[in-house]
């Protein structure tokens, strides 16, 4: 019979969120095993390594993983630098993962596949919370092999679960076959390269991704004659995606919906309201996109900056308790929906709110927000401080929530019947309590200038 508490704790996923979890179980003298489906640490960051984030460094180094760095001689990035998605990767992640601490106890190329109780399938309850987890691991050599744990923090991340362009949350007519031949890109390419100069392009969606991207290729259309830039938004008006301007308390992110505006109003991107996708039509030399009230766009790419969503299929034998709307742990749901919060202030919240009834998992990071955007790597570490306390038995330390974080300055919560936004608590005066803020909105695409998402 296997020790339960000589098991593992193991962490999925060995991005910024992840990594910051075992340096806190470590802390605390309990043993991480970081599982990572990439090659590398920061892998999926990698991919937009390319943004430069809104959110400066004092915000995107956890306080364990800095204690786990200062012996080793790491210098410490000036705090209020904007970073780039690979700097943080190359001056953080990869400097953490290489300390002796933790170079052993993270395995990359490893992708799991499922999570369950061993022995017990979800309907069995008898002795379920004594059970070790199960984790099945596929490895990039073709190997298969299985590990138990005594707990599991999921800090996978939403990147490689890009939601589909129809509005109805299914992939529109066409659209696999637009993906396959390229002419629908990921959510974050660079526009620099890849051949977008001089070709027409079409941005979907109303998030910061989406914003970036646009001005990313107004930036390119000034200097590449040919390059058109098409912005599509499901909204009536641009208004709430022009966010918080001035009042941003992340002045870089605030400055965002500015720019914004006046490549809209300068005539430089044609914008596209109340815009449905219906199908798309592949053709030779690019797609046609056909809108639900029967408009047509004729463009060379279209990048989907539609959001994205947690990929729960590996989760299915465990007993989960998500909200049903945004696919977060119920008790958070109501607190991020974009449907009635948008100001991007949310209550503190640690492992009280992030348990489910399968006790000593969690979810973290991006995936604990599961459709929800407004989403920062300092929320994450916050959540992952709180878990590893609760996981060691340190209930005081894991109710302690501590983190104070900038506004939005953006007040759209509750719509009422007649379509006029009300004010909630977290659009009225600055609370004396500390709040959390989100990934997704912490970063800022391009070399020099605006804020993106992944």
């Amino acid at each position: 019979m296997t020790d339960h508490d000589s098991l593992p704790i193991a962490v999925i996923g060995a991005g910024p969120v992840g990594l910051a979890a075992a340096a806190h179980l470590l802390e605390r003298g309990l043993e991480p095993l970081v599982i990572e489906a990439g090659h590398t640490v920061g892998s999926a960051m990698k991919s937009w390594g390319h943004v430069r984030l809104f959110s400066t460094w004092k915000y995107n180094l956890d306080t364990a993983a800095v204690r786990l760095l200062e012996p080793t001689g790491w210098e410490a990035p000036r705090p209020t630098a904007l970073p780039y998605g690979h700097e943080i990767v190359t001056r953080y992640l990869e400097p953490l993962a290489a300390t002796q601490e933790l170079r052993k106890k993270i395995r990359t190329g490893s992708q799991v596949v499922a999570v369950t109780r061993q022995g017990m399938d979800k309907g069995r309850s008898q002795g379920r919370d004594e059970a070790p987890f199960l984790l099945r691991i596929q490895h990039d050599n073709g190997e298969m092999n299985e590990l138990l744990a005594r707990a599991v923090i999921d800090a996978s991340g939403t990147w490689n679960t890009p939601a589909p362009l129809g509005s109805d949350g299914l992939p529109v007519p066409g659209e696999a076959e637009a993906r396959a031949a390229g002419t629908v890109t990921g959510a974050l390419p660079d526009v620099t390269q890849g051949g977008f100069a001089g070709h027409k392009t079409l941005v979907i969606g109303s998030g910061h991704s989406a914003a970036n991207m646009v001005l990313d290729l107004a930036r390119l259309a000034r200097t590449s004659p040919g390059t058109d830039v098409v912005w599509a938004i499901r909204a009536g008006t641009p208004t709430k995606a022009y966010g918080g301007g001035n009042a941003d308390e992340l002045p870089a992110r605030g400055q965002l919906g500015t720019r914004l505006r006046t490549a809209v109003d300068s005539g430089a991107v044609q914008l596209l309201t109340s815009f449905h996708t219906h199908h798309l039509e592949t053709r030779d030399t690019g797609v046609t996109v056909h809108a639900t009230d029967g408009r047509t766009v004729e463009v060379d790419r279209i990048i989907p900056a539609t959001g994205f969503r947690p990929d729960l299929r590996v989760l299915s034998e465990l007993r989960l308790d998500l909200d049903p709307a945004v696919d977060a742990p119920k008790a958070l749901g109501p607190l991020i929906d974009p449907d009635f919060h948008s100001c991007g202030t949310v209550p503190p919240h640690g492992a009280r709110i992030l348990a489910h009834p399968e006790k000593d998992f969690y979810l973290a990071g991006m995936k604990s927000y599961g459709r929800a955007p407004t989403f920062l790597m300092a929320t994450g570490y916050e959540q992952v401080r709180s878990i590893a306390a609760a996981l060691d038995g340190d209930t005081a330390a894991a109710d302690a929530l501590e983190l104070e974080l900038p506004e939005t300055g953006v007040c759209s919560t509750s719509l009422p019947a007649d379509g006029e936004n009300t004010a909630d608590s977290c659009c009225g005066p600055a609370a004396p309590v500390p709040v959390t803020i989100g990934f997704a909105t912490g970063l800022r695409h391009g070399r020099t200038e605006e804020p993106v998402t992944p």
